[in-house]
């Protein structure tokens, strides 16, 4: 199930909410029980073969919390953390990689004979694998205690609003929420307009920027360069629009039932460094691999060999986590490669440009590495980038001015000029009635189209 889905919006959240209300308050527990039920019908809805799945999942790592608390050396500690890890490596790795390293090993000199197996992917595992990890790492460095409460863990790790898409939300971030949280009709109505916003975000514009890339990098040669460099600032807004706008529903949602997440997206295409790009892309996890990854490693606090080593594997590691294709995994070395650069030589230099430059240098590399990212194989990766750096006429210059309209929204609406403006505004007696109007027409819009039935998967179900 989705959000931006009819049964969601109309079935389900009502469901959900009235049952959730109805319960007081002061029964934190039992809110959480009706919240576990409801979060399993969810994901139910999607993938009822793999609740088993999720289930054990949590009951995996419930355990290794306890017996982390309870084992008395540090050997023992150290066991327990080490089967956990690999008991939850390995179940991603089976689900998300198999049909991958198969269809490699198949083409290597005597073994065409190995089978094409096809694994199908649970949806979400990548995030609650990744939250659960999260939890067994921070007890074991004694950064949270061990929870006793088996329905409490359960709710957490299988919550709806964040279980399909994210933010990683890690349970020390949360934990006393789970215990006691406060149901505001300010918070709810933050919630409800967070929602409404992000919504829009996916419906409004994410869907709309899809049907542009897909039209372009269907064939890229026959549009030209100019509409290849269009199709590839579409996609960069599709797929920002498209997982800001999840994790912008996820926040609301959270609130709605008095959560606080993290903010997942700040404004990643005003920023001037490839650095800087990742400190505000995917922020969750990206510090789950700094925390987990980087920093046990080593970090940057070594040799600049072995800073440079701790750096490429956490960023190997972070395209394969989204997908089992080397397009990922060489999305991921461009990246690292990118960020060694800028540690190491660039920042000096880039620090004395004018802004505007080191922005242009900042979008241009992310939108190269867009085409690795949403190009099934090499190949097809190749052909675009041909096209983006070889001058190919085409026929861009007659369809494309259509677009220009959604473009120039879609362009500020990723960048922080609405919340500026809001920030100035929201003081006004007619500010707030402004802003329930304006997510009220947001939610309609979106619902209409909904209804309407047009294109509508989330890009970040994949991963």
């Amino acid at each position: 199930m989705v959000f931006s889905s009819i049964p969601f919006l109309f079935v389900f959240l009502p469901v959900t909410l009235l049952g959730y209300f109805l319960i007081p308050g002061r029964y934190t527990g039992l809110r959480n029980a009706f919240l576990l039920v409801m979060n399993l019908i969810f994901y139910a809805y999607g993938e009822p073969v793999y609740v088993l799945l999720m289930l054990l999942s949590v009951a995996v790592n419930f355990s290794a919390g306890l017996l982390l608390q309870r084992a008395k050396t540090r050997r023992g500690k150290k066991a327990v953390l080490i089967a956990s890890v690999v008991l939850n490596l390995g179940a991603l790795a089976f689900f998300k990689y198999t049909g991958l390293v198969l269809e490699t090993l198949r083409l290597a000199p005597g073994l065409s004979w190995l089978p094409a197996v096809s694994v199908p992917l649970p949806i979400g595992i990548s995030f609650y694998t990744f939250q659960a990890m999260s939890y067994v790492i921070d007890v074991y460095r004694e950064d949270c205690p061990a929870t006793r409460r088996f329905v409490d863990f359960a709710a957490y790790i299988s919550l709806f609003p964040q279980l399909i898409a994210g933010p990683i939300v890690r349970y020390s971030d949360v934990a006393q929420q789970l215990q006691t949280r406060q149901c505001t009709v300010s918070g709810f109505s933050w919630g409800v307009k967070m929602f409404a916003v992000g919504l829009a975000k996916k419906v409004l514009l994410a869907n709309q920027f899809a049907l542009l890339w897909e039209q372009v990098a269907a064939e890229p040669a026959a549009y030209g360069t100019l509409a290849a460099w269009c199709g590839i600032l579409a996609y960069a807004l599709q797929i920002y629009f498209d997982f800001g706008g999840y994790s912008d529903m996820a926040r609301g949602l959270g609130a709605m039932l008095g959560f606080d997440f993290m903010v997942n997206f700040n404004y990643p295409y005003i920023a001037r460094s490839i650095t800087e790009f990742w400190r505000r892309w995917h922020i969750s996890l990206s510090t789950w691999f700094r925390d987990y990854v980087y920093i046990p490693l080593g970090g940057s606090r070594c040799s600049k060999g072995k800073m440079a080593r701790n750096l490429m594997i956490v960023w190997m590691l972070t395209g394969i986590w989204h997908g089992a294709g080397w397009n990922f995994l060489l999305w991921g070395v461009y990246y690292g490669l990118l960020l060694l650069l800028e540690k190491l030589v660039l920042k000096r230099f880039l620090d004395r440009l004018p802004s505007a430059v080191r922005w242009v240098y900042t979008i241009v590399l992310v939108l190269i590495g867009w085409v690795f990212f949403a190009s099934k194989d090499f190949a097809a990766a190749g052909r675009y980038l041909a096209v983006l750096f070889t001058p190919v006429a085409g026929t861009a210059h007659l369809w494309l001015p259509g677009w220009l309209p959604l473009g120039i929204v879609g362009a500020v609406a990723a960048t922080p000029l609405g919340a500026r403006l809001w920030s100035r505004w929201k003081a006004r007696s007619a500010a707030e009635a402004a802003a329930a109007v304006l997510c009220a027409a947001a939610l309609l819009l979106s619902t209409a189209s909904l209804v309407s039935g047009g294109y509508n998967p989330f890009i970040y179900f994949n991963f």
